[in-house]
C-alpha cells in the first residue's frame, strides 16, 4: 500500500462522511464509515484497498454518534464480525442523556453503539483533546473534544490532525461553529490548525466559520456533500452550502473534491 487519503461516495447520494487513510508500512485508519446502507460497499472498498478478503483496520476512528458517520460500523459489527478485523476504535461520545429530547438521530445512534459495545468494548479506546497516536508513519494529533458547555452532538466532534508523508489533514467531522470557535481560541497561534487538507464540517454547511477555513488555509478541501446539498436543492433550500463554496473560492483553495461525483483517493 501506499500513504494515500480516500473519500467513499455515498450509495444512496444522501450525507454520508466515510475517510480511509492508508500508510507505506500497510497501516490502514477507516474515519467514519457512513450510513448502515454504505456497510457492504464498505467492506468490499476495503477488501479492494487491502487486498485481502478479510481486511485489517488498525484504527477506526468515529467522530460522534450520527448515523451518517457511525451506524457503517456497528453494522459491520453486528452483521460481518467475521470478515475484518478491528484493532482499535477510538471515540469520546456524549452521554445519550445529552441528546433526549432535542436530537432524536443522536439518542438511536446512541443506543446503537450501546448494543454493540459488548463485541467492541476491549478495543475502545476514548480521545481527548491533546492526545497523540501514532499508527505506522501517520501521526494523529486530537486537538478537540466534547466540551460539556457547549451544546449538540455535532459540536462534540472530535477534531484531529493526521500528518503522513509531509502531508497534513485535518477532519472536523460536524465540528459546528461554537466548538469551532473554542478550537480558534485554543489553537490558531500555534500554527498547527494551517493543513494542507481540510475536510469540510457538516458537510459544507452549518459548520465551522470562514474565520476557521482561513486558519486552516488548505490546498484541498474534500466535501462529503450530496448533489442536492452542493446546489442548495437548486438554491431553494435552506441549507448555507452555496456560502460556504464561496468562501473556499475567494480563499483560493486549490482544489475541492466533492462525494456528489464520486470516490475521490489522493496520494500522499
Amino acid at each position: 500500500m501506499n500513504n494515500r487519503l480516500y473519500m467513499l461516495e455515498s450509495v444512496e447520494d444522501t450525507i454520508c462522511n466515510s475517510f480511509i487513510i492508508t500508510t507505506e508500512s500497510g497501516k490502514v485508519i477507516s474515519v467514519d464509515g457512513g450510513h448502515r446502507a454504505q456497510s457492504e460497499y464498505l467492506l468490499n472498498t476495503m477488501r479492494e484497498i487491502t487486498k485481502s478478503g478479510k481486511p485489517h483496520i488498525d484504527a477506526w476512528i468515529l467522530t460522534h454518534p450520527h448515523a451518517d458517520h457511525i451506524q457503517a460500523l456497528f453494522d459491520i459489527v453486528e452483521n460481518y464480525p467475521d470478515e475484518i478485523e478491528i484493532d482499535r476504535i477510538y471515540l469520546n461520545f456524549p452521554s445519550q442523556l445529552c441528546f433526549e429530547g432535542s436530537d432524536e438521530d443522536g439518542v438511536e445512534s446512541m443506543e446503537l453503539f450501546y448494543s454493540a459495545l459488548p463485541k467492541i468494548s476491549d478495543r475502545l479506546r476514548i480521545l481527548s483533546g491533546g492526545d497523540k497516536l501514532k499508527i505506522g508513519e501517520a501521526e494523529i494529533t486530537v486537538l478537540y473534544s466534547q466540551d460539556f458547555e457547549i451544546k449538540g452532538c455535532n459540536n462534540s466532534s472530535l477534531v484531529f490532525r493526521v500528518d503522513l508523508a509531509g502531508k497534513s489533514i485535518l477532519f472536523t467531522g460536524d465540528c459546528g461553529e461554537e466548538a469551532g470557535n473554542k478550537i480558534l481560541r485554543l489553537w490558531k497561534d500555534s500554527g498547527i490548525l494551517n493543513c494542507d487538507i481540510v475536510t469540510m464540517s457538516h458537510h459544507g454547511q452549518q459548520g465551522v466559520s470562514r474565520e476557521f477555513y482561513e486558519a486552516v488555509s488548505p490546498e484541498i478541501c474534500l466535501w462529503p456533500t450530496p448533489s442536492w446539498l452542493w446546489t442548495n436543492c437548486d438554491g431553494t433550500g435552506n441549507f448555507t452550502t452555496l456560502e460556504t463554496r464561496k468562501w473556499i473560492e475567494e480563499l483560493g483553495v486549490k482544489e475541492n473534491y466533492i462525494m456528489k461525483d464520486g470516490a475521490h483517493m489522493i496520494e500522499l
